[in-house]
């Protein structure tokens, strides 16, 4: 090897070193993350409730800190789900699916990616249930099958309005046809719920698509949705592709969605909580000024009643 080749390889590493990006690794255990005017510390984000302050992004956030903003630091109870077997068709593709949950769990520290709890807002206690992006991208199989049908059962026993959080890419395709079961089986335990004359409501975030989308996602009492969530069935550009036309802009958003109709309310994270607490005391009939005017009413219709006699 002469001289002018060492320079090239000596310049060569200099260059891989500069332009070498952070691993997800690095950039999980750093303090810092970014967002629209570059970098910002985790902390500063965090205690804007994961929001961006110059653009308003609302950043995906863990099940935990979810219950946290909605109930209050560490005021609620995290319930312990069933846990079926772990890959019945013993599945690989580049490595065994066994592999992939045993990775998702040491990430997350959680046993699937759903996580169920009870606590209460506005004085009403209630069921709900959040997912972590982090565990294989929030997809559901029949551990979060199971978490659904728990959290649905423990609402209707308890008589508590249930609230779910959604997020994830859809069914996971490890699981192939025990993942989309999990679509009928949620429904089903909804209409259970629902027999039952207890509210359900939805919280879409970023990003809710797939079979997600396509089940429990859209059966909702009441949906509402953080700004700027994605809110999807199929990709935008599968889409595209199919219909051969440009899509609308800010397409599949929550914002778009709500002016479809598919959503009811656009509402910021630090609103969450107040809002959620004002509808169920609407749909259960706990609010002060409902309760008064019924009373009115039924004191007129009683003063009608006997005018008529």
């Amino acid at each position: 090897m002469n001289w002018i080749t060492k320079i090239i390889k000596a310049g060569e590493k200099i260059k891989s070193a500069i332009h070498k990006r952070a691993t997800k690794e690095d950039m999980a255990n750093s303090d810092w993350t970014s967002c629209c005017k570059g970098p910002i510390l985790k902390k500063d984000l965090e205690n804007n409730l994961w929001v961006c302050p110059e653009c308003n992004k609302h950043h995906r956030i863990k099940p935990k800190q979810r219950f946290d903003i909605l109930f209050g630091k560490n005021n609620y109870e995290i319930l312990d789900t069933p846990i079926p077997n772990d890959d019945p068709l013993e599945f690989v593709d580049s490595k065994p699916y066994k592999e992939r949950l045993k990775s998702a769990r040491k990430k997350t520290g959680l046993k699937c990616s759903m996580v169920v709890a009870t606590g209460s807002i506005n004085n009403i206690k209630i069921t709900a249930i959040a997912s972590d992006f982090d565990f294989l991208g929030a997809s559901i199989e029949a551990a979060e099958g199971e978490a659904i049908l728990f959290a649905a059962q423990y609402s209707i026993e308890n008589k508590q309005p249930l609230l779910i959080c959604t997020s994830g890419g859809g069914m996971r395709m490890q699981a192939s046809m025990i993942s989309l079961s999990q679509m009928p089986r949620s429904i089903l335990a909804i209409n259970e719920l629902k027999k039952n004359n207890l509210p359900y409501i939805v919280l879409l975030t970023d990003p809710t698509a797939g079979g997600i989308t396509a089940s429990y996602a859209m059966v909702g009492d009441i949906h509402i949705a953080e700004p700027g969530a994605l809110v999807a069935f199929a990709g935008a550009r599968v889409i595209q592709g199919t219909v051969k036309e440009e899509l609308p802009e800010g397409f599949q958003k929550s914002e778009y969605v709500e002016k479809t109709g598919f959503v009811d309310l656009i509402v910021e994270r630090k609103d969450l909580s107040e809002k959620i607490g004002t509808l169920l005391s609407i749909l259960l009939k706990k609010n002060s000024d409902i309760n008064s005017e019924e009373n009115e009413t039924s004191e007129d219709s009683q003063s009608l009643t006997k005018a008529a006699s």
